[in-house]
């Protein structure tokens, strides 16, 4: 049986054909796979009514009305009348319907007595049923659901937040009661301008085309011996139980300079990011040895069991970011294959949250690592419908521990507070 599908011209035609044949709802919606209340909502709200000209008043027996038309001395009762049609004049008229529109099927297109009958007369048909319905679909779409107060409400709860930088899915999850709308309500709305924040204003208003994936050639360099993606895949099936975080490096302008190095934790899309002199092994490695000092062997290889990156010159070497000084392993280090992003998407998407604050070519020299924690707290107090309407770091808090949120300075911000332009770092 078909569901929630449009009712098409085609099966309207069919209704009206076996109206006419007198068969019921049931053998009607038989034949059409549908329901047979389908059948009835549709007869009932597309049928067209045709009023007689000889049609009388519903209060015919017992109108008493006279000099309706004007008449000073006319002493006749006006529903006697054969010079004016009271039907016209009498703002008391009300048609007489037959009460056997009141029950199925509704219409008259079977009726034996509808040539005969002075009463209103209703039948479907199928075009004139499936106009009324596209006019129908399309006026339902483009009215607001809501009246210009409470669009003036809402103007000055979500504009205010938009143009600091939050996502509708973050505005919606914190103020879902005060909203009381749906998510697609709201895009249908900035695309209409009802709200002063437009379009360009949104951190994401993009359509993807179908990714196109190419078989990748084997990388022959020792450093991904062990470490490819099929590698990474394989040791996760067997290692189910084992979190792993996708770590990259992001960089301003071209020119050399300071770079980020972000880390994110896959399940719970919470990064850390990191400000590096350059984009280089030195540098990371000084990450890796700062974590190792500051968090402990134990925090450390409970957070970072395994690593995924890509093939960065930074971090062709996997030994040294494997083990600590003294040799003992610390975790596990895998590389993305060649021109295979998509094989990281979680630190690929949150990288789009950075160039909301740091656009492309930017340099990031004049930052401090204490810009950069303001910058990460802000992207991980975002909300993602992924997370359940929670932000990374709700999601992750536990799991992260006192000492970490600490020793990294997390901190959660209020969720009007977040704020994901350039202006952030530029107070």
């Amino acid at each position: 049986m078909k569901k929630y599908n449009h009712m098409a011209l085609e099966e309207r035609c069919q209704i009206e054909r076996y109206l006419t044949f007198g068969c019921s709802f049931k053998e009607i919606a038989k034949i059409l796979d549908r329901n047979p209340s389908t059948i009835a909502r549709e007869i009932k709200n597309h049928r067209t009514f045709i009023t007689p000209k000889s049609s009388p008043c519903a209060n015919y027996s017992t109108c008493q009305q006279r000099k309706i038309c004007g008449e000073k001395y006319c002493m006749k009762p006006c529903k006697n009348c054969e010079d004016v049609n009271c039907r016209e004049v009498c703002k008391a008229y009300m048609p007489h319907y037959c009460p056997k529109l009141d029950k199925a099927p509704y219409v008259c297109n079977n009726c034996s007595n509808q040539d005969f009958c002075s009463r209103v007369h209703a039948y479907y048909h199928a075009h004139k049923a499936n106009n009324q319905y596209i006019s129908g679909l399309s006026s339902s779409r483009k009215s607001l659901h809501v009246d210009e107060r409470k669009a003036k409400e809402l103007d000055k709860l979500i504009s205010p937040l938009i143009k600091k930088g939050q996502s509708i899915s973050h505005i919606f999850s914190t103020h879902k009661k005060e909203i009381a709308l749906s998510r697609k309500t709201i895009y249908n709305y900035i695309d209409r301008c009802v709200f002063e924040a437009r379009n360009i204003d949104l951190p994401r208003k993009v359509r993807y085309k179908k990714r196109k994936t190419k078989p990748c050639a084997p990388y022959p360099y020792k450093y991904r011996e062990g470490r490819t993606y099929e590698d990474f895949q394989t040791f996760m099936e067997q290692h189910p139980e084992l979190d792993f975080v996708e770590m990259d490096t992001v960089k301003g302008s071209r020119e050399k300079g300071k770079v980020l190095l972000t880390m994110i934790f896959a399940r719970y899309d919470f990064m850390l990011i990191f400000l590096l002199d350059s984009a280089s092994q030195e540098c990371v490695q000084e990450i890796f040895d700062f974590l190792l000092k500051a968090l402990g062997l134990t925090v450390f290889r409970r957070l970072f069991p395994v690593i995924l990156t890509d093939n960065g010159g930074e971090f062709k070497n996997p030994e040294a970011l494997e083990k600590t000084q003294h040799g003992s392993p610390c975790t596990r280090i895998f590389y993305c294959n060649p021109m295979a992003s998509w094989q990281k998407p979680h630190i690929e998407r949150n990288h789009e949250f950075i160039r909301c604050v740091l656009p492309k070519g930017k340099s990031f020299d004049n930052l401090s690592q204490t810009d950069i924690t303001l910058l990460a707290n802000h992207i991980n107090s975002l909300t993602r419908g992924s997370l359940d309407s929670k932000s990374p770091f709700t999601a992750a808090k536990d799991f992260l521990g006192p000492k970490t949120r600490f020793v990294l300075g997390l901190k959660l911000i209020k969720p009007d507070d977040v704020f994901l332009k350039p202006a952030l770092l530029n107070r």
